[in-house]
């Protein structure tokens, strides 16, 4: 059998060249597009929740969120281990499947069971999944940085959350960008208890005044003249000064209580857990970027980059974007050196 091939493809010699150049670009085509990376992924097949629970213990979120979901996780098909962690505000369920699990069915099974433990917990609570991503998944990092001191960390944090982080996500590839350090602005309404006491007044009420002023609401329509108008109520808030003219109750005497009757209103930062510092010379906001699960690094990396060179041209002047992770480098180093082994 072998001699007659071989004496077919001597008489068939333009026939056998067209199959190898055919043959031969299938094999380059598909080593182009092999997704290339120089850490290994052990990882077990997980899929992360996180819950948030502003301002509770961790005993608390254990026994009102992390119990919950973590028992009801616990009957997820094809699910092996269940792990459940409790800190200060936040809570945290890793169900790890079996091996050769596919990811997204994993995870569609953990988001149909979420719904049965939805009605176990505290009202307003609502749980997310992680990244559809690996341990690991990072891949990219940068830090956002002012030398020239014209914007503070909250002007960065702003940036990163409001502009860059939006862009980044559209890039292919792009599980997650999470971001790490600045300060998150906040509204914070200081209540003097007091003046509560003088007046009066529950806290939940001042919390409620709020809540009902900073809304928009629609009116239907009105008809004048074969036209129709539309009636909206316009009610956000948008300054200091919208909040502490906000009245809360009525005095005796029929006058207003205002928020700064009560209160003091002033912009400050979020509380923080966490603080990003950059080679000692004082605090950045940063960004990470998470890699979706099978995709290629390499090119993922590259397509980070690129969009990050077009976004600079739309930053304030003085604002920098300083890379501080690239794993893109020790890929090409790996390559190259497998390539060197296998020439030699």
């Amino acid at each position: 059998m072998l001699t007659n091939l071989i004496h077919w493809s001597i008489h068939n010699r333009f026939l056998v060249l067209v199959a190898t150049v055919i043959i031969s670009g299938w094999g380059w085509v598909s080593l182009q597009q092999t997704p290339l990376d120089a850490i290994p992924d052990l990882s077990d097949v997980q899929v992360i929740i996180k819950t948030t629970y502003p301002g509770q213990s961790p005993r608390v979120v254990e026994d009102q969120v992390t119990y919950p979901i973590t028992t009801t996780m616990l009957s997820v098909p094809g699910a092996q281990v269940v792990r459940g962690y409790s800190f200060f505000g936040d809570s945290y369920v890793y169900v790890i499947f079996k091996d050769g699990t596919d990811m997204y069915w994993a995870r569609s099974r953990v988001l149909e069971y979420l719904n049965q433990a939805a009605s176990s917990l505290p009202l307003g609570i609502q749980p997310r999944l992680g990244p559809d991503a690996t341990g690991v998944g990072w891949v990219y990092s940068y830090a956002l940085v002012d030398r020239t001191g014209q914007h503070d960390l909250s002007q960065l944090r702003s940036l990163q959350d409001w502009f860059l982080k939006f862009e980044l996500q559209t890039v292919p590839g792009v599980a997650e960008v999470a971001t790490v350090g600045g300060m998150v602005k906040q509204y914070q309404v200081v209540v003097d208890p007091e003046r509560l006491r003088a007046f009066n007044i529950p806290l939940s009420r001042v919390s409620l005044a709020i809540k009902n002023a900073n809304q928009e609401v629609g009116g239907s329509v009105i008809e004048l003249a074969e036209a129709e108008y539309m009636i909206r109520t316009r009610g956000y808030l948008s300054s200091i000064e919208d909040i502490e003219t906000i009245p809360v109750a009525v005095s005796e005497t029929g006058t207003p209580l205002l928020i700064r009757d009560i209160a003091t209103v002033q912009i400050g930062p979020e509380m923080r857990r966490v603080v990003a510092d950059l080679d000692g010379e004082g605090e950045i906001t940063g960004g990470i970027i998470v890699m979706r699960y099978g995709e290629n690094a390499l090119t993922t990396i590259a397509a980070v980059k690129k969009k990050l060179t077009e976004l600079k041209a739309g930053l304030p002047k003085g604002v920098e974007i300083i890379e501080t992770y690239d794993r893109s480098a020790l890929i090409e180093r790996a390559v190259n050196n497998l390539q060197e082994k296998l020439i030699e």
